[in-house]
């Protein structure tokens, strides 16, 4: 009897081994048939010395790191109203016959329904915009770097200028135009070859400080109930506390775990660690009769849940796209915010693709690399494809490192991640009902992991340091990434007035020395052509 066990033991092994070996073999000759077309030439395979199967879990890899970019930039962006108005509201004929105009802060049947729509539009908006940037990274600029819309950017333009479903000084369209209109310029900017000059123009300090303080504020926005786990709320004496009740809500606890988890994940350096957070806070909130369900026994709630349970359905995008309106831009309040998106748009695009490049071994001694020229082009244009859909600005995400570290070499690797943003598309309904307390731990994370630029900054030189603090922490602060950015560049400077008047007194003294030497030169060259008009021809 053992000796039948110990035989079936052996064929098995036997049989996965022999299966093992066919499925090198067949992957083997896939990698070099791909390798000697057209298509592995292209792409660079051999030169790079990658393979096109280790390209596709690169891309695999990335995109499982990024993924949770389609539903918390969705979630971020509903927030600002998107297209609704108050004509979207349902009125109430016994109270008001017209619509009623605070109906967009308060819980209104006709206005839930069309955000319920404009987050459909945002995550199909957000899955295709990362989709086409991608891949035209990867084909056009060969590199393995994806791209989707921006964290930062898309809380600057939800809280900053459309405001709170639509307080803000600006409109949805008018957003949309200045996001377009910034992808223009940075389109531009990087076709004249400009970007470098335009990013070293910001004072180093100033620069570290932006990243760490949009982290901050997206931490801040996480923590909040709006758009977060619930725990911080207001207060009329310290303006800022604990939310009334948070710590007995069963889901800020499951918020909590999520956060653990994502953690946990992190410091074991296990990939995926946010995607798992979200997927397990949103798997638990969908159990309906629960303390912690999205979907509540109502009948909004039973609505939201025929929807979900259709999982997948190819939505069309109905009211975000082409909601782009230059009209609007022509007020004095997009001024500001343009700059701001441009500012941040060059740095973080700047610093993100260089980092990557050094990473993977792509930059040369001069801080260069191989497709670099295309890379920003796809960049800039990518923002004004995004604008036409409804989303913000489109940046080369740093979790691209992680299909780097998989061997990830070539555009082959953007070109998987494409493909997976594709796939995102079709299911719609299981993205829009994913919950804002699975989507705060997230935020809280990001904003974490952009807190390491701090350690690079010179404390202790004031110079730098003093307005590097203001630039960071008036963000969470004035609950503006502008204000922040304004005032540490206004106080450095005030700070470096006295060298910046010793450098234009040293110009001006220059230029009249220059000068005077341009004087006394003319004066000698007249002396000497009338000495030789004197003088009596032989």
């Amino acid at each position: 009897m053992n000796r039948e066990r110990k035989s079936d033991s052996e064929m098995g092994k036997g049989t996965c081994s022999r299966l093992a070996e066919a499925w090198q073999c067949g992957e083997s000759r896939l990698n070099r048939t791909i390798s000697q077309s057209r298509v592995g030439c292209y792409f660079k395979l051999e030169a790079r010395k990658t393979t096109f199967t280790k390209e596709l879990r690169a891309g695999l890899a990335t995109f499982l790191t990024m993924a949770y970019i389609i539903s918390v930039n969705s979630s971020i962006l509903t927030d600002s109203g998107g297209p609704c108005t108050i004509h979207d509201c349902t009125a109430d004929p016994h109270i008001q016959p017209g619509p009623i105009p605070d109906c967009r802060l308060q819980r209104n049947p006709g206005y839930d329904r069309c955000l319920a729509e404009t987050k459909s539009d945002l995550v199909v908006a957000t899955a295709a915009a990362a989709a086409i940037g991608s891949l035209a990274m990867g084909v056009f600029a060969n590199l393995p770097l994806a791209l989707a819309p921006g964290m930062g950017a898309n809380a600057f333009f939800t809280f900053n200028m459309v405001g709170f479903h639509g307080t803000g000084p600006l409109t949805y369209g008018a957003a949309l135009a200045a996001v377009m209109l910034e992808g223009a310029l940075f389109l531009t900017i990087s076709a004249l070859g400009l970007r470098g000059r335009l990013s070293r123009l910001i004072p180093r300090g100033i620069r570290l400080a932006s990243a760490a303080g949009i982290g901050i504020f997206l931490a801040f926005t996480g923590l909040q109930a709006g758009q977060g786990v619930g725990l911080v709320g207001p207060s009329a004496s310290t303006l800022v506390t604990l939310s009334a009740g948070a710590l007995e809500r069963p889901a800020f606890w499951l918020s909590a775990a999520g956060f653990v988890l994502a953690a946990f994940c992190l410091a074991r350096g296990l990939k995926g660690g946010m995607i798992y957070s979200i997927v397990f806070v949103t798997v638990v909130s969908w159990f309906r009769r629960t303390q912690v369900t999205i979907f509540p026994l109502t009948p909004a709630g039973d609505a939201a849940y025929a929807h979900f349970r259709r999982v997948v359905d190819l939505h069309k995008i109905k009211r975000t796209a082409g909601m782009v309106d230059f009209k609007g831009l022509k007020s004095r309040a997009a001024l500001v915010p343009l700059l701001t998106l441009l500012y941040v748009d060059i740095l973080d695009t700047t610093g993100s693709m260089y980092s990557m490049a050094e990473y993977a071994g792509f930059a040369d001694e001069k801080g260069g690399f191989e497709g670099e020229y295309n890379a920003f082009l796809v960049d800039a244009g990518s923002t004004i494809v995004g604008a036409a859909m409804g989303t913000t600005t489109m940046t080369t995400y740093i979790e691209s490192t992680a299909g780097i570290k998989e061997g990830g070499r070539t555009g082959l690797t953007s070109v998987a991640t494409a493909v997976c943003f594709v796939a995102a598309i079709f299911f719609t309904p299981v993205l829009t009902s994913v919950p804002n307390w699975a989507v705060g731990p997230a935020l809280v994370m990001v904003g974490m992991m952009m807190m390491k630029l701090v350690k690079e900054i010179e404390w202790g030189e004031a110079k730098e340091a003093v307005p590097a603090f203001l630039t960071m922490i008036l963000m969470p602060l004035t609950f503006s990434i502008a204000n922040g950015i304004i005032a540490g560049i206004a106080v450095h400077i005030v700070m470096n007035l006295y060298e910046y008047g010793e450098v234009a007194a040293r110009w001006v003294c220059r230029a009249r020395v220059a000068v005077g030497e341009g004087r006394n030169q003319v004066s000698a060259a007249a002396g000497d052509v009338q000495a030789a008009a004197v003088v009596p021809p032989v």
